[in-house]
Formats: structure tokens, sequence, C-alpha cells
């Protein structure tokens, strides 16, 4: 095996996985360890990668042949795609021991794990050889030292975790997409999942809340108490934030809703509104909207604003004022290919069309996705009796409710046969 004899695994998080031919696989989310009988320390069997359409699967390490800070290449560029599933024996070092309240020998001096190295002996054998522990301090303005030590000088690396931190789980977390985290979030325990989101920051949490089960959603809101969970909701795009709601009781919904800042609260109100499977129930209320006589320069200033996703930048909507929904009246809409062709200086009157009858808040779900599919849209305006717009369905509001209720569930997608093609065909 070409790679160092030692390597810090929670440098390994996130790192790409590489068949032979250097195609990638996935990434590297975690590393599993078997326990043994006697005081050795356990030894490492394989890694943990993140597959396509969230799969996570295990790699042998006898399989891997090269492992450094930016690449693991395997042997072979055939995968066992089974869902991986820890055995009783084994342990997940990432999510099992980083942050994990220890003690050191001798003196006992108390800290918290911030990685763990992996050794490879002149046999090929890898075990856990060494932890890095930072020092607690007690005081809040200074930082513990940072020991690394042999694995048997540390106490208190098995058995269940008391007390854990979110430090450096978050550090190792942080670089992942809102989807990628919400996946890995549904790996750990309940109550460390738990920790884990509430230690995220209220647009952080509000991303990775809008990527989980609403099962998974309501569990965490119902963890933080009730100022917070407001404040996330209202960092929560409107239609998000109205579909978790909807998961809640009633007199739930009226407590969350009053604590919100009003203008936050009243378009989620709005949207509450409407029945469910409609376009009412599944659109944006807040598109990208400019008056006619704004500039074609101005439209793609706006669009570019990091903020708001694909779906919803590649259009922009024409209304009079007032330009909140709802708005003044319908004009039409430009797409951004079409900002690209003309000069900056035209105002988008000039290039505005409304050749496709816009959608009304009652238009059923299967009924907008007939009409998208028609003219290969990624939005369509939704209007009110009085012409004005009220909204816009995207194409991932389309997915994300024409999809099965429980398709960003973990335990949905190992379901036999759920996505063995999928991923067989990402493998070939």
């Amino acid at each position: 095996m070409s790679t160092p004899t030692r390597v810090y695994i929670a440098r390994l998080a996130g790192v790409a996985v590489f068949d032979p031919n250097g195609d990638q696989v996935g990434r590297v989310r975690d590393a599993v360890a078997r326990l043994r009988a006697t005081k050795r320390p356990p030894e490492v069997v394989g890694l943990v990668a993140e597959m396509p359409m969230r799969r996570r699967i295990f790699l042998s390490i006898n399989r891997i042949t090269s492992i450094d800070a930016d690449a693991v290449v395997l042997g072979s560029g055939t995968l066992n795609l089974r869902r991986f599933e820890k055995r009783p024996n084994e342990l997940l070092v990432l999510q099992e021991l980083l942050d994990r309240r220890v003690s050191l020998d001798p003196g006992g001096q108390p800290g918290a794990v911030v990685d763990v190295a992996m050794e490879c002996s002149r046999g090929g054998e890898w075990s856990l050889s060494r932890v890095a522990v930072r020092e607690q301090t007690g005081r809040l303005s200074r930082r513990g030292h940072l020991h690394q030590v042999e694995w048997d000088r540390v106490r208190g690396l098995s058995g269940i975790a008391d007390n854990r931190g979110t430090a450096n789980l978050l550090a190792v977390l942080e670089d992942m997409r809102p989807a990628d985290l919400a996946n890995a979030l549904q790996d750990l325990p309940d109550s460390r999942r738990n920790e884990v989101a509430a230690a995220l920051n209220d647009e952080r949490l509000a991303d990775v809340l809008s990527e989980l089960p609403e099962h998974d959603q309501v569990e965490i809101l119902a963890a933080l108490d009730r100022e917070r969970a407001a404040d996330v909701l209202e960092e929560m795009d409107p239609d998000d934030a109205a579909d978790l709601l909807n998961e809640l009781p009633p007199p739930e919904q009226d407590v969350l809703l009053d604590l919100m800042e009003p203008d936050e609260a009243d378009p989620v109100r709005q949207l509450l509104k409407y029945t469910p499977g409609t376009a009412g129930s599944v659109m944006t209320s807040e598109p990208v909207i400019l008056p006619p006589d704004a500039t074609v320069a101005e439209a793609l200033a706006r669009i570019r604003e990091p903020q708001l996703s694909p779906a919803v930048a590649a259009q922009v909507f024409v209304t009079r004022a007032p330009q909140n929904t709802p708005t003044g009246r319908y004009l039409g809409m430009v797409h951004f290919q079409a900002l690209l062709r003309e000069p900056p200086a035209d105002l988008l009157g000039k290039v505005v069309v409304n050749d496709i009858d816009p959608l009304r808040p009652t238009t059923p779900l299967p009924e907008i996705t007939r009409r998208m599919a028609t003219y290969d849209l990624v939005a369509m305006p939704v209007i009110d009796r009085n012409n004005r717009l009220v909204g816009a369905v995207t194409v991932d509001d389309v997915l994300d409710h024409s999809l099965p209720r429980d398709w960003r569930d973990r335990d949905a997608l190992s379901a036999p046969g759920a996505t063995d093609a999928a991923l067989d065909g990402a493998d070939g």
C-alpha cells in the first residue's frame, strides 16, 4: 500500500475516493474499527464512503491501495453497494469518538478528543494508534494544550459517551453541502443528532432542516427552545417553513408564527392557507421580481445574489408595483439566457415574454408537472384572480412534492432494490 504509515482520520473526512481508472466513486465519511477482547487498540477494518443517491457503503482496508490528504484510491473498480450497517463489535471512529470527554494517564487530566490516528504495522494491519486530545482548562478565554498520545494512555474511549461537545465534529462537517450534512445527521443517535443540529448557526440549520425527512425536522425543532425554533424558521424559505409547520399541531404552529418577525411570518401564514397538492401549497412566495423599467443590468445583478437557488435565479418575473407578493399586475417573465443576450441598458419591459399561461394557486400538482415538462421550464408564475403574482413554482418544488414522501429518509433509500439500478449505472 503506497500511503503514509500513520493517518489522522478526521483529515480524511470528505476526501474523494477513486477507482483504479481515476473515476470518483464517492467521498470518505468515517473509518470502521473492530474492537478486540484484549487491551490492544481496535483494528481498522475499512472506511465508510458516501456514494451517489446518499448511500453509504463499506470499503475494506485491504482493497485500498493508497491514502493521502487528497485522495483514497481503490485497487478494484468492483464495489459492494450494500448499504453499510455497523456490527455490534465495531466502532465508527469520527461519529463515536470525536469530542468524547476523556482523561489522560498519568494524572487524569481531562480533555476532549479532536482526532484519532490509524497506523499500519509491518504486517499490513491497520490499528487505532494515537489520539489527539485537547486539555480542558475550565477557562473560556484560554484553549488547553493539544496532546498526541498513545491509545492506551487515554481513559474513556470505550463505553457510552457522556456529555460530549460538538466543536470537533462540526469542524469535520462544516464543508459539507446541506444535503450531505443532513445525510450525516441521520446516521447519528437521536440525542447526538439534536446536539449537533442545535450547535449549528440559524442559517446553516435552516438549510439542513430543508434537506431532512419530515420526522427528523420535527424532532430537531422540538428539541430547540421555541424562540430559537422561530429564529430558524425565519431563515428558511417560506415554502420550506410552511411545509415544516404543516407537520406540527395547529396550536404549536400558532405559537411559532407569533414568535417570528411579522414580515417573515406573513408569507408563511399565507402559504399555509392553500390546499395541499396545489400550486399555492408548493410555490415559493419570494421569486425574483422587478418592475418593467428596471434594466437588464439590474436584473443580472439581482440573480447573481448568492442566497438565491439556481431554480429561483433562472428567471426574473416582471410586475407593476408593488414588487412584494401579492404584487401589482403581472406582466411576464424573462429567462436569464435572454438577459445575457440583450444590451445591459435595455429595459425589462422591452424583453419580457408572456406567451405561457400562468398557474393559479388551485392548479393541481400533476397539471403543473405536465405543463413544466411540455414547455421545458424550470419555474412558472402563480397569479391570483386579480392577475397579481403571488409566487412561483420551481422545478425543485415539483420534484420535492412528486417523489415519495419518505424520499429523504435513509431507511427508505436502503430498502431492497430502491436504488440498486441507479447505483449500478453510476458504478459502471
